[in-house]
């Protein structure tokens, strides 16, 4: 990795240009960031730590510190709902997304940012899943394998249309890279990382309702679609923004990977939430250091992280089983802890569910 590698950056229009209302909205998190990248890089030359030298690299340990805690966030209800492969679904839709915006570029000179259509097409792919599972009665595995399909050939067709030039510009996309994490880029994802985590808080008794009785929910007067879709859709723009460092193959692992670690070890929804996104934040820093160090995928070595960080915790959690007199380690996402927990939000919480809903 070179300092010519910070000036390979994402050269559409930022938010700000496109929509002049955005423009102040944009200049203060622009100046937020800049605050943030000035900090580390006066870490940097106090520590002497050659990678904190460079621009990208600043933008990159702020996207992926935000990433670590959006992803488990989501992934925690993924997972307990048993739909961890969504997020495989709407990357590769996402992926149809970017070609969308990489393709209107090419022939418009638009200036739209990829990231930007990406969660365009993401959104409108995650609703689709819900529509589709809801008006066929299809499985939901089904719906996701539908939209994923169609995503994939969409994006193969439209960079098939401009053979050469769209290729090039989507390898970053499909693998991740650091040095085009962008200022642009870095603002998009504080404001994705604002909404996800707003919409959780304020959904989050409604949103642990329907995760765990979902018929209960039901009985109970919440709008179980509606939530269902607000899900997903969160699930899409948690994917669109890991999308910039994890790339589109890989960028699911991190919303199941630190959630199945957190089980081996946490004994209760809140503790596993909690506990993911600490896991989640270790692999991200040293998956980004290691990237950059090794000149390696910084996706790819993330992600190998974050699965030894997985082996390291099924161990402990089965040492802790053994001094415990188990015959086998509770797991957060077993029935015992689901009932558990559901019986935690049958009292106080459902009752604020059901006064909000």
């Amino acid at each position: 990795m070179t300092p010519a590698g910070s000036a390979a950056v994402a050269s559409a229009a930022s938010p700000a240009a496109v929509v002049p209302l955005l423009s102040a909205p944009y200049d203060l998190l622009s100046r937020l960031v800049g605050l943030w990248s000035d900090g580390l890089g006066w870490v940097g030359d106090r520590l002497g730590i050659a990678m904190l030298e460079y621009v990208f690299m600043h933008h990159a340990f702020l996207v992926g510190a935000l990433i670590a805690v959006m992803a488990p966030l989501i992934g925690t209800f993924l997972v307990h709902r048993q739909l961890a492969l969504i997020g495989d679904a709407l990357a590769h839709t996402a992926f149809a997304g970017v070609a969308v915006g990489l393709f209107v570029n090419s022939l418009l000179g638009t200036g739209i940012s990829p990231y930007v259509t990406a969660i365009v097409v993401a959104v409108i792919a995650a609703l689709a899943i819900e529509l589709i599972a809801e008006t066929t009665d299809a499985y939901n595995d089904v719906s996701m394998a539908i939209v994923l399909s169609t995503g994939f050939a969409l994006g193969a067709v439209l960079i098939s249309l401009n053979t050469g030039g769209l290729a090039v510009g989507i390898n970053q996309y499909l693998f991740g890279n650091l040095s085009t994490v962008s200022r642009e880029n870095a603002v998009l994802l504080v404001v994705l990382f604002a909404i996800v985590s707003l919409v959780v808080t304020v959904t989050y008794k409604q949103l642990l309702y329907v995760t765990f009785d979902e018929t209960a929910a039901r009985v109970a007067g919440i709008n179980v679609p509606w939530y269902n879709r607000l899900m997903t859709t969160l699930t899409a723009l948690v994917v669109v923004g890991a999308m910039q460092i994890m790339g589109v193959i890989l960028v699911a692992a991190m919303l199941v990977v630190p959630v199945a670690a957190a089980a081996q070890l946490a004994r209760g929804f809140r503790e596993a939430l909690l506990a993911s996104v600490v896991l989640a934040q270790i692999a991200v820093v040293a998956g980004i250091t290691l990237s950059f160090n090794y000149n390696t995928t910084a996706g790819g070595t993330i992600v190998l992280v974050a699965v030894g960080v997985y082996i390291v915790a099924v161990l402990a959690g089965k040492a802790q089983s053994r001094r415990a007199g188990d015959e086998a380690p509770e797991r957060v996402d077993g029935a015992e802890r689901a009932t558990g927990e559901a019986t935690d939000v049958g009292g106080d919480d459902v009752a604020g569910a059901e006064s909000t809903d």
